[in-house]
């Protein structure tokens, strides 16, 4: 099982909003360095949604070739379209990545026996783990604990992100399913609390910029350490808070570019952190101690 501080890596873009290769690798061999336990790779942090599929396959296989199996890759392949869906999972597999990450299919609303088949059917087409990911804040489409029951027991389906913030849920889950199934929250500010009712880890935004500092706190809110646990999560609270204080990646591809770690860059639709914001989130970064270039 994969665990601890799965960083969902921003996508590094050059001012004209094409990938950046070489400030990718930097950033690999950073977190790989720092301690991060995973990497996700085109999730929503990697601004999935403006890439298209040749560059999405471009960059699982890149960032697949740049890891070299020093740390689990898990590719961001969901869609809201099922055949879509396993087309990227099968694409995702042949890069080499060692496990799949699947929101559930936003706009269209699914009913819960959808999504059970939308999931049934891509773990049939394509042998590799697959994570489920719920996030209904951004789907409009709330994958229910009762659902992820009936997966868990689907041959490939290893784990689920919970990415609602609802602490209840990770008991509710645990109890539906087996001790090898994962479980994971999307919500950083919640994640300590997540680990310590028995989470696997964290798919993480604070993770881009803080990365040992997460990754110490998870491990010791798994190991059930609270003291410890709040101790480390104390100066992260700020960037737990206002890594969000505009649309995700807005905030985080600022912090990292502030960093020195990649330049400035980002697709549109989304834009450039607002000046008016700077000092929030360079204020919670100075307050987590990291530091800036």
């Amino acid at each position: 099982m994969i665990q601890g501080s799965i960083v969902a890596l921003v996508t590094p873009m050059t001012e004209n909003g094409a990938v950046d290769e070489l400030s990718l690798k930097k950033l690999i061999e950073f977190h790989i360095e720092q301690g991060t336990d995973a990497l996700v790779a085109v999730g929503t942090t990697g601004e999935s949604a403006t890439l298209d599929e040749d560059e999405h396959c471009a960059l699982i296989k890149l960032m697949v070739d740049c890891v070299a199996g020093r740390i689990p890759v898990i590719a961001g392949t969901g869609a809201n379209c099922t055949r879509e869906a396993i087309s990227l999972t099968k694409k995702a597999k042949l890069a080499g990545a060692d496990a799949c990450l699947l929101v559930t299919p936003y706009y269209n609303k699914p009913t819960q026996e959808g999504l059970f088949l939308h999931y049934q059917a891509i773990a049939a087409a394509v042998d590799i783990p697959q994570i489920l990911y719920n996030v209904p804040g951004r789907t409009a489409c709330d994958l229910l604990p009762e659902t992820v029951a009936r997966l868990a027991k689907v041959p490939n389906i290893v784990g689920v992100k919970e990415a609602t913030g609802i602490l209840e849920r990770v008991k509710l889950i645990r109890d539906l399913t087996s001790d090898d199934f994962a479980i994971y929250t999307g919500d950083d500010a919640s994640s300590m609390e997540f680990c310590l009712l028995g989470g696997n880890g964290s798919i993480t935004v604070t993770g881009n910029v803080a990365p040992k500092q997460v990754h110490d706190m998870l491990f010791a809110a798994m190991r059930g350490d609270r003291e410890l646990a709040e101790a480390i999560d104390a100066p992260l609270r700020g960037l737990h808070s206002n890594l969000f204080i505009q649309s995700n990646p807005i905030p985080v591809k600022w912090a990292v570019a502030e960093m020195g770690l990649i330049n400035k860059g980002i697709r549109l639709p989304l834009t450039w952190l607002t000046e008016d914001c700077h000092d929030a989130v360079r204020n919670a970064m100075r307050q987590a101690g990291v530091s800036l270039s």
